[in-house]
C-alpha cells in the first residue's frame, strides 16, 4: 500500500511539498493551512520540522523552497501513487461485470456488442457501440456474464401514455369509452392500473393490467430501460403522477376517456 494512504503525517507533507513547489518562495503558511483545512499553527511546524530533515530549504523569513532531497522524495510517492491508480483502475475493469442474454451462441473470451432491446440487455456477436468480452460460454437465449465494458449502451428512453377515466363520484368505469380504450393499448405495452375505477374499465376492455402495485415506479423503470408504457388512472391520481414523471425527466401524455353522453 502507498504510504501516504496508510500514513496521516506523511500525506500532510506530501500536500505541504506541493504547495511550496507550486505557490514558490514567497508562499504564505496561512495559505496552506486554509487549502490543506488545518491550523497556520499545524503548517508552521511541519515545515520546521521539514527544514530539519533538510526536505524544505528556508533562503529568508518566511521564504521556503523544496530541495532536491524533498523533489526527489515526492518524484518516489508520485510514481508510487501512479502504479497504485494502474492497480486500480485494473480492478475495477476487471470485476466490472454485467448479465446480458445471448441473442446468439457465445463463446468465452469472445468480444461481444450490447444494445437494448424490449428493455433488456443484449449480447450480439455484431459490435458495434458499446461492447465487453463474454467471460463464460452461453448458448442463444442464456444469461451470460460481460466483463471489460467499453462504451455506452444507445437506449431511447420510452413514452409513458396515461388514460384517464372518471372517479367512482362521476361513475367510474361506466362512464369510460370501453372501445377507446382497447383502441389505445396494444399487446407489446406495459400495462398498469391505478385505482379500481381504471382496473374495471381495463377488465372491461378485456385487458388484465400486468401492474396493480408500485405502478409509477414500474412506469418510470420501465421508460428508462427504453419500453412504452400506459398508465390508466382515474383523474384524481393523475396530478401526482405527472409530478413524478417531470422529476424523471420523462415524455408523456395525457389522454381523457371519459364516454361522451349523447
Amino acid at each position: 500500500m502507498v504510504e501516504i494512504l496508510q500514513n496521516k503525517n506523511s500525506a500532510t507533507r506530501f500536500q505541504i511539498l506541493v504547495e511550496i513547489a507550486a505557490s514558490g518562495p514567497n508562499v504564505q503558511q496561512r495559505n496552506i493551512a486554509a487549502r490543506l483545512g488545518v491550523t497556520p499553527q499545524a503548517i508552521s511546524d511541519y515545515i520546521r520540522k521539514l527544514v530539519d530533515e533538510e526536505m524544505v530549504l528556508s533562503t529568508e523569513r518566511s521564504s521556503y523552497r523544496v530541495s532536491p532531497q524533498g523533489v526527489n522524495w515526492m518524484l518516489k510517492v508520485l510514481r508510487e501513487l501512479n502504479d497504485y491508480v494502474s492497480l486500480v483502475t485494473k480492478a475495477i475493469t476487471n470485476i466490472t461485470v454485467c448479465a446480458a442474454i445471448a441473442e446468439s451462441d457465445i463463446a468465452q473470451g469472445q468480444t461481444v456488442g450490447l444494445k437494448m432491446k424490449d428493455g433488456l440487455l443484449f449480447a450480439t456477436g455484431k459490435v458495434e457501440g458499446a461492447k465487453g468480452i463474454a467471460a463464460s460460454t452461453a448458448k442463444r437465449g442464456q444469461d451470460v456474464d460481460v466483463s471489460n465494458i467499453e462504451g455506452l449502451v444507445e437506449l431511447t428512453k420510452g413514452k409513458i401514455s396515461i388514460l384517464q377515466v372518471p372517479n367512482i363520484h362521476k361513475g367510474g368505469s361506466r362512464h369510460t369509452d370501453v372501445e377507446r380504450l382497447q383502441d389505445l393499448i396494444n399487446d407489446s405495452q406495459q400495462v398498469g392500473a391505478i385505482g379500481i375505477e381504471a382496473l374495471i374499465a381495463l377488465r372491461q376492455a378485456n385487458i388484465e393490467p400486468r401492474y396493480l402495485y408500485g405502478v409509477t415506479e414500474a412506469a418510470i423503470e420501465a421508460a428508462h430501460c427504453g419500453l412504452s408504457f400506459v398508465i390508466v388512472c382515474t383523474v384524481d391520481a393523475v396530478s401526482g403522477l405527472i409530478g413524478r414523471l417531470q422529476e424523471e425527466k420523462l415524455d408523456y401524455e395525457i389522454m381523457d376517456i371519459l364516454r361522451k353522453t349523447e
